[in-house]
């Protein structure tokens, strides 16, 4: 088999793989679900605490009698479990025939003291009385993605008009019998109808109503404000997340603390339960509802992106290339290195999308690509080596040919060396979190976009001087300049961005004001020296990282900010380094908190002020120990540089007074030097 053949029978085949993927035929939309499935049974199972389920079993049967009960007696056990604190109750069952016992004036008043929901079903009924809910639909028309159904049956009138919710029972099982996906809505005669799993979030959140949102390409999400957007496939369904179970207790036994709990009250008992099959094995209908119910509540939403069968058909493409023409170039070990790295890939890096993201990606067809395409070009290869030495035996007897074909394999270096070399660190913090966190009062959804919106903020003006961001710790940061990009005049790069990042606070404030939020501040500490920069952490987990004595010594820099009552304070040899570049005031001779030497730092000021002089006249005062004419010249001081240096001189005057209580050695001998005693 000649060169070019061998080449092209491979892409023919691999052609031929992907045409299959690109047409999605049945079965491989099965053997796609069935792999996904496996992720699903990778999670630890998770007992949620805000739910639980009461179950009528075989021997709640066995103590209460037949199933159904009557009425009022069923009705006298949802009060027992609100009388042990339940907050909402759910009955996933039709009531639509009146009560045999006559108990249907109990259960009604039952319902409306209550809040608790019943159920409906869809059928081919017309005249069945379904319960609606409230939507507002956002988007092109929803028409034609939803389920449709001709009909439903709901409950009896007085209990529908008494209930606090009526929810659709209404399962979906894929084309292998399997639930994955729960319909949160369906259409019935052109209405709109609400799942259980949806009555339920909107009535745990205390909403009237839900929302619809539908694109071009189908329903797009439904939305409960207290729980945010529930993004579904372009029928409204969810994708479940099956690690979540609830605990199970018998309604005839006694019962736990429910305070607060949302009640699943369901039959178990044989003959009367409703089973479904899971990618976790079969379970009842109740546990299908807790786990869509958490599913919604717990903001993860599962789902395969718009993007999933180009990304899908690309990976498949593209390592089967790869690996095709690996070992039709280079020696048999190298392709057989890389299949178990890119099948292992592919496997992996769809379970961890699904974990981190929870992105349904499909591995199993990625996979047989490779393979299949690396058995067909292992093949030809073996095939051709084959016929070469078959050939050179035939004409050269016992003597061996050299190789005709060079090697030339790149290894990827994947391990980082660590380096020692001098770099401008800087330190911001958060100021005024405390109110603003308060104006959001529970909002924690409302204030975590806001502090992403500050980190976002601070963030670009270091990117933007290719800088290092390096950690964020809560509402601090830490970035580099001069690693692992190379910055000849990175002191200067660095106090730029610092003051690029005080004015990205600024607009942020502009922005935050207008929505009725107090501003912010932000503390900053510049320092330049060496630190030991590269990949740390444990073998599990590391990240890289930067180690020095000018690391600490900026951050020290950093927590001083609220002392002296500045924006920045940028240590002696940043100010050395850019003296001539920007606009510094010195602020003290200071000894940070577990240093023994003292340091001169300075802040940097946004523009030229005439007042500099003044302010160097009154840290010579300072030294000379006229604390007194330093303290005058600080009040003369107060409103000068845009009153940004106001709580700096409040601080120098309280220093001053107290210097004057001391007892100090002579002008000559002291230092001036102060010891701080915080970080």
């Amino acid at each position: 088999m000649d060169l070019l053949k061998k080449y092209l029978v491979t892409l023919l085949i691999l052609v031929t793989l992907c045409a299959i993927r690109f047409a999605n035929p049945w079965f491989l939309d099965v053997m796609r679900l069935k792999a996904l499935d496996n992720h699903q049974r990778q999670q630890e199972t998770v007992v949620v605490d805000n739910i639980v389920t009461v179950e009528i079993n075989n021997d709640t049967l066995a103590e209460y009698g037949q199933w159904p009960f009557p009425r009022k007696d069923l009705a006298e056990e949802v009060h027992r479990l609100y009388s042990h604190g339940a907050g909402l109750v759910i009955m996933p069952m039709l009531f639509a025939d009146e009560d045999r016992f006559g108990g249907d004036e109990a259960f009604t008043q039952m319902l409306l003291e209550t809040p608790t929901l019943i159920g409906q079903v869809p059928a081919t009924i017309t005249d069945g009385n379904p319960v609606t809910r409230g939507v507002a639909a956002v988007g092109a028309s929803w028409e034609g993605w939803l389920y449709k159904y001709g009909g439903a049956i709901g409950p009896l009138k007085s209990f529908a008009d008494a209930a606090y919710g009526v929810g659709m029972l209404i399962v979906s099982p894929e084309a292998d019998g399997v639930v994955r996906r729960v319909p949160l809505v369906v259409d019935i005669e052109g209405v709109i109808y609400p799942s259980m799993s949806m009555e339920i979030i909107r009535a745990a959140s205390g909403d009237i109503s839900y929302q619809i949102k539908t694109g071009a390409a189908g329903v797009e999400a439904l939305r409960i404000p207290k729980y945010g957007k529930q993004i579904t496939d372009a029928n409204g369904n969810l994708w479940v997340d099956f690690k979540y179970k609830t605990e199970v207790y018998p309604l005839h036994e006694a019962l736990p603390d429910l305070t607060g709990k949302i009640v699943i009250l369901s039959l178990t008992a044989s003959g009367l339960d409703s089973v479904v099959s899971t990618p976790v094995g079969n379970i009842y209908n109740h546990d299908l509802i807790a786990a869509t119910a958490t599913t919604m509540m717990s903001g993860r939403n599962i789902s395969r992106p718009y993007w999933s069968d180009f990304a899908e058909l690309g990976a498949s493409f593209s390592l089967a290339l790869i690996i095709a023409l690996t070992v039709l170039i280079f020696k048999w070990y190298a392709g057989a290195l890389m299949l178990p790295t890119f099948t292992l890939g592919a496997y992996y890096g769809s379970l961890y999308l699904f974990n981190t993201k929870s992105y349904l990606l499909d591995w199993s067809w990625p996979i047989l690509t490779i393979f299949v395409v690396w058995a067909a070009a292992a093949f030809m290869r073996f095939m051709q080596e084959y016929k070469e030495k078959m050939a050179i035996k035939k004409q050269f007897g016992g003597y061996a040919s050299p190789a005709v074909v060079k090697l030339l394999q790149e290894n990827p270096a994947l391990i980082k060396e660590g380096v020692k070399k001098e770099v401008s660190i800087c330190f911001t913090d958060l100021r005024g979190f405390t109110p603003l966190g308060e104006s959001f009062g529970d909002d924690v959804k409302g204030l975590t976009k806001i502090m992403n919106g500050y980190m976002d903020a601070i963030t670009q003006p270091v990117l933007d001087a290719n800088g290092m961001i390096i950690k964020y710790i809560g509402d601090a940061s830490m970035h580099i300049h001069n690693a692992p990009i190379e910055d000849k005049n990175h002191p200067k790069t660095a106090v730029q961005t610092g003051l690029n990042m005080l004015k990205a606070v600024e607009k942020f404030n502009d922005k935050i004001v207008a929505e009725g939020r107090p501003p912010v501040g932000m503390g900053l500490g510049i320092n330049t020296g060496l630190g030991y920069i590269g990949e740390m952490g444990s073998t599990e987990r590391h990240s890289y990282d930067i180690l020095g004595d000018a690391v600490s010594t900026a951050a020290r820099l950093e927590s001083q900010c609220k002392t002296y009552g500045v924006l920045s304070i940028v240590g002696e040899t940043t100010y050395e380094a850019t003296k001539d570049d920007f606009n510094y005031l010195k602020l003290d001779n200071v000894a940070v908190k577990g240093k023994t030497v003292g340091i001169t730092i300075y802040t940097v000021l946004d523009k030229k002020y005439g007042a500099v002089h003044t302010h160097d006249v009154m840290h010579q005062q300072y030294r000379r120990q006229d604390f007194g004419s330093a303290i005058a010249t600080c009040k003369a001081l107060r409103n000068d540089f845009d009153g940004q240096m106001k709580g700096y001189y409040d601080m120098w005057i309280e220093r001053c007074e107290y210097m004057k209580t001391q007892d100090l050695p002579d002008m000559i001998e002291w230092d001036g030097v102060f010891i701080a005693t915080s970080k």
